[in-house]
């Protein structure tokens, strides 16, 4: 029960992800067919919030998984209305996910793609630079964060956000479970679908949004729990003096694209401790009950949690959830 007692700092009040608002229906019915991977700000400039997200079709149906990745604009934070398109043909790609959009120091809109390297089969991180929203292509893009760049099998999924002008990017990276052979881990353009791979999250850090020096590993996957395959930061924010995050769960490879959610805290953006140890914090009771890729933002005096989710048909859709500070 919240307030029994005093002493009692950043509680984290869990939901019902039903109850969130609808902003994006499945393409399609059935397991494959998913709409999410939001990542959302709120810009000053034009006093509007933009969502950036992603489409996905299950594999074997045109344009198969990962073909396009919407940015959406709102007043409200609830109904968006779609303003630009990226396509993975534009990338040579055999997928897209989670990207992120923010503004750079000189103003200009800074998207960060996240796509399958056509080269290697590894997910990678690249900037595409423009002045205004509808100008952004994919096809003026440079590298900012490569698996190469820093050992791993994959890089993906960019969370982005500054704290004293210093840009911070919190992101899943890949490393090898065992030996494995660069086919077995890349032949299928999915290292993290392989079973071969640890999926944990790092940082990387910028002074200029451009050009970025790799951290490391902020947290990685349990030992022996319900998230011992995948832990996956995907948003965090300050409460109470403490950085709390919710972030993408898994026990094995089995239950890649449909995680559930959990809980961890940090004191210095460095170190994060898990709370969420028994298990998920929320849960979905539909299909898989996947519950994943949240995005949360604070403005005025509300609270907004976006988030991808199963329905009953085993497809995802992408929602929010609205909560009013009390008074």
């Amino acid at each position: 029960m919240s307030g029994t007692i005093s002493r009692d700092w950043a509680r984290f009040e869990p939901f019902d992800p039903n109850e969130g608002t609808v902003i994006r229906s499945a393409p399609g019915e059935g397991a494959g067919w998913w709409v999410g991977a939001p990542a959302v700000l709120y810009d000053q400039v034009t006093a509007a919030f933009y969502l950036a997200y992603r489409i996905r079709r299950p594999r074997g149906v045109h344009p198969d998984r990962g073909a396009e990745v919407h940015i959406a604009r709102s007043t409200d934070g609830v109904e968006f209305e779609d303003i630009w398109v990226g396509r993975k043909e534009t990338l040579d790609s055999t997928s897209i996910e989670r990207c992120a959009l923010t503004r750079l120091p000189d103003g200009r809109w800074g998207f960060f793609v996240s796509f399958v390297d056509p080269a290697d089969g590894r997910w990678r991180i690249d900037l595409v630079e423009a002045d205004q929203i509808d100008q952004l292509n994919l096809a003026h893009r440079r590298p900012v964060l490569t698996a190469g760049d820093i050992g791993a099998e994959g890089v993906k999924d960019p969370f982005l956000f500054r704290v004293a002008g210093l840009y911070h990017m919190i992101v899943s990276f890949a490393t090898a479970a065992q030996p494995a052979a660069p086919d077995e881990l890349h032949g299928t353009h999915d290292a993290y679908n392989t079973g071969l791979i640890k999926s944990r999250t790092g940082l990387a850090t910028s002074r200029n949004g451009r050009d970025w020096s790799w951290e490391g590993e902020l947290i990685g996957p349990s030992a022996d729990g319900w998230d011992r395959y995948c832990t996956r930061i995907g948003t965090l924010w300050p409460q109470d003096g403490v950085w709390l995050a919710l972030y993408d769960g898994s026990a094995d490879v089995s239950e890649n694209y449909e995680e559930r959610v959990g809980l961890a805290y940090s004191l210095d953006l460095r170190r994060f401790v898990r709370v969420t140890r028994d298990g998920p914090l929320m849960v979905q009771p539909n299909a898989s009950g996947a519950l994943r890729y949240f995005d949360v933002l604070r403005q005025g005096d509300q609270t907004f949690f976006y988030y991808e989710t199963a329905c009953p048909d085993g497809s995802h859709d992408l929602r929010v959830f609205r909560r009013t500070a009390r008074t």
